[in-house]
């Protein structure tokens, strides 16, 4: 059975077609509802972009409600690489059809994610054959597959934010993240929450905003 991914969207506050699309992609146990709350802070800065937030292809192993990426077990990252090669797939096949839909392409992208989600985001932002307009990961991580270091491919600009308390996802796999995308040459900006857990901060939502407003300068 092949899994169609669907959730909440917002449309574009102008009220035209859009011409950028921002993709909010949930953590663990959770759905589209979660971040698809990001648009009320976007909007003014990205007036004419489309927000999707869909839910996981899977229900949540751990709990009664809320969907997952991929399984996570007791050795926690043990099987994060096989968990986002395994829902790669689904999501490209989302993204494709959501470009068609609309018109855009990967340029026109803004790919973020929360925990599990911006493992996703990162993993797929990053290994795209084009560049996507931006990727934003808050507390997350970046599980690449083998050889990604030494191969070519695309450079879309990064935003990594996570909290120093974090834990549920180690802090030092943000860091990991920013060194291992700044020695393939990405163009990365870091934000470090302090005394952050595993969560959204109103402070990482504003150095995410700038990011946005640079990918805007720049476009």
């Amino acid at each position: 059975m092949t899994q169609t991914l669907s959730g909440p969207m917002v449309a574009p506050k102008s009220g035209a077609m859009p011409k950028q699309v921002v993709v909010l992609l949930h953590g663990y146990g959770s759905d589209g509802q979660d971040l698809i709350g990001l648009a009320g802070y976007w909007r003014d800065l990205l007036p004419e972009a489309l927000f999707v937030s869909p839910n996981a292809p899977f229900s949540c192993d751990a709990l009664a409600s809320g969907y997952q990426w991929f399984p996570i077990d007791p050795e926690r990252g043990a099987n994060w690489l096989e968990g986002v090669t395994a829902a790669r797939p689904i999501l490209m096949r989302f993204l494709a059809a959501l470009w068609a839909q609309t018109g855009l392409g990967p340029a026109d992208t803004i790919l973020a994610g929360f925990s599990q989600g911006a493992m996703m985001a990162l993993h797929v932002g990053v290994t795209l054959d084009r560049a996507v307009m931006g990727i934003i990961g808050f507390s997350g991580a970046l599980i690449v597959p083998p050889g990604w270091l030494e191969a070519e491919g695309p450079q879309p600009p990064v935003c990594i934010v996570h909290g120093d308390a974090d834990p549920v996802v180690d802090p030092e796999l943000g860091q990991q993240a920013v060194a291992l995308l700044k020695a393939r040459g990405f163009d990365v900006s870091y934000h470090v929450d302090a005394g952050g857990g595993h969560t959204i901060s109103p402070a990482g939502l504003a150095f995410a905003g700038a990011f946005i407003g640079r990918l805007l300068q720049s476009g």
